[in-house]
């Protein structure tokens, strides 16, 4: 059994042709020594959120095979994943898996395998999609491979029958694993210049020319975002300025620059008060005309 690795990072996506459709996820996982372990599959018919949340089961699987004392930073583009597992989960369980407007919550198989697997040393990071990020745009890249059928070559640092037998998968078949090659001859994508985030409405123009599934991935990440707002504003949640930021896709400054009363969307945003260090919002659902200036 050869030496165990410490892991550095990981990097989950999964995605749809269609959506629902055939569906692909991927995984990355980095060392601190710089080898890569590259893992990924595929289903017949799926939805992109299941396969994002396939490939982050699948990652939490590797780590509790692989147990290590230092803290692991988990990263993925799925908004959807990240405040589930780091916002949502308990309160779902404390309602009986039921959400604030009492319908069954989706993909529940699925949200309780995470729940199992998830640890205190994983660290949830989001990384914004088709940022540039070599290690978001591989996972992308494996996950899209599997959902077309066209498995693509994956590395790992030694052969297949050093690493931990994965379970639970949701496949008949286990993650696709090959020999790796040097990491000199990895190709990456160039990071382009990190621009301001936008409002999920605002499309850049090489929006135009990506993919169908991922046209489709956008659209539900979205639709998944206002169902959350939906949820807060019906609770009477406060929320901070980094949590509004994160849910309208926009940049943090973006939230505070406007004011302490303004509109989004379905919504009416109103500062409620500063606590410590934070200031918090609260969601307001326009009814029929109503309006803000």
């Amino acid at each position: 059994m050869a030496q165990q690795r410490t892991i550095d990072r990981i990097y989950t996506d999964g995605g749809c042709i269609r959506n629902p459709g055939p569906g692909g996820w991927g995984v990355v996982i980095q060392f601190t020594d710089g080898t890569v372990l590259e893992m990924g599959d595929r289903q017949p018919e799926t939805t992109n959120n299941r396969m994002e949340m396939q490939a982050a089961i699948q990652a939490l699987e590797f780590v509790r095979d692989c147990p290590q004392p230092e803290p692991v930073r988990l990263f993925t583009d799925s908004k959807y994943v990240i405040d589930g597992i780091t916002k949502w989960i308990k309160g779902w369980q404390k309602k009986g898996w039921k959400t604030a407007t009492g319908n069954p919550v989706l993909n529940q198989d699925l949200w309780q395998q995470l729940n199992q697997l998830n640890q205190p040393t994983i660290s949830w990071c989001h990384v914004k999609g088709h940022s540039g990020e070599a290690g978001n745009e591989r996972a992308d890249a494996i996950a899209n491979g599997f959902a077309r059928g066209q498995a693509p070559n994956l590395r790992s640092p030694n052969a297949t029958k050093d690493l931990p037998k994965s379970r639970g998968t949701s496949t008949n078949s286990p993650p696709q694993l090959t020999i790796d090659y040097p990491k000199s001859n990895v190709v990456t994508p160039n990071p382009s210049p990190q621009e301001p985030m936008t409002d999920l409405t605002s499309l850049a123009p090489e929006d135009i020319t990506l993919p169908y599934h991922e046209r489709v991935k956008r659209l539900t990440d979205l639709i998944e975002s206002l169902r959350i707002a939906d949820e807060i504003a019906e609770n009477g949640y406060f929320i901070s300025s980094s949590e509004l930021a994160d849910l309208m896709d926009v940049n943090a400054s973006a939230v505070t620059s406007r004011g302490h009363e303004w509109t989004w969307r379905n919504w009416i945003v109103s500062r409620v008060k500063r606590e410590g260090n934070q200031i918090l919002w609260q969601l307001d659902r326009i009814i029929g005309d109503e309006t803000t200036t």
